[in-house]
């Protein structure tokens, strides 16, 4: 997955405006404690965090 197909799931789920400021402030089990900023950064892939952002969100199957 695409960092741009990433930030655009993020943006239809959270909003475009929230969704940066919730990957930098919330921490996620799913990503070992940290948030989703912090887990790009360190080079985590993006289609991993997205399954973890769409587990946290309990988002359905169809959006995932």
């Amino acid at each position: 997955m695409h960092l741009t197909v990433f930030w655009q799931r993020m943006a239809d789920e959270l909003g475009p405006t929230y969704a940066p400021v919730w990957a930098s402030m919330t921490v996620l089990a799913e990503l070992d404690g940290r948030t989703v900023d912090e887990a790009l950064a360190q080079g985590e892939e993006a289609k991993l965090v997205w399954r973890a952002v769409a587990e946290h969100l309990e988002l359905p199957p169809s959006r995932r």
